[in-house]
């Protein structure tokens, strides 16, 4: 009997120290994005009255999960598009402003939203409801990533979104319609 004690204590023993190696590594993860969301800001970013990490972390997910490429038009500044061999520099003016056409011209399918703040500092004037309505259900068949699943949805509310939220935009990504 005391043996097994003495296994039963030392099982626990390697689970907590699983358990604990796996939240440092996640904070770590987290942390990591959130310095990397200032690293690769292309403008300015306001903290006034913001949470410190939120702010990074929104900025690493609007610059890695694809925001900027649809809701940025035209995504280079003149004379600074890669793809023509010119040196690489964001379109700092137009960032976020929206824009883009999908589909002809004539008849698009769709057109990006400008998702620059507000006065309040609210994306595209949203209240965080309304974002995590836009995000949670992709009202619009043009934003394949757009949608957070619910436990993403979950950590944002609480603000305390863990790294990986910006893995669950990247994997589970997908519309939402209930």
């Amino acid at each position: 009997m005391e043996k097994r004690r003495v296994v039963c204590s030392r099982i626990w023993f390697l689970a907590g120290v699983v358990v604990t190696a796996m939240s440092v590594a996640a904070r770590a993860d987290e942390l990591a994005q959130i310095l990397r969301g200032y690293e690769i800001a292309p403008v300015q970013l306001n903290l006034a009255r913001k949470d410190w990490a939120l702010v990074g972390l929104g900025s690493y997910l609007v610059n890695t999960t694809g925001c900027n490429d649809c809701h940025t038009h035209p995504n280079y500044a003149d004379g600074h598009n890669p793809y023509l061999g010119q040196p690489e520099m964001l379109n700092t003016t137009e960032y976020l402003a929206g824009g883009r056409v999908f589909g002809p011209v004539t008849a698009p399918i769709a057109v990006s939203a400008n998702i620059t703040p507000d006065q309040n500092g609210r994306s595209a004037g949203l209240t965080l409801a309304g974002f995590l309505e836009v995000m949670h259900r992709a009202m619009t068949p043009e934003m394949p990533r757009a949608s957070f699943c619910r436990s993403c949805r979950g950590r944002f509310i609480a603000g305390k979104p863990t790294g990986s939220s910006a893995r669950c935009m990247n994997t589970c990504g997908r519309s939402r319609r209930s």
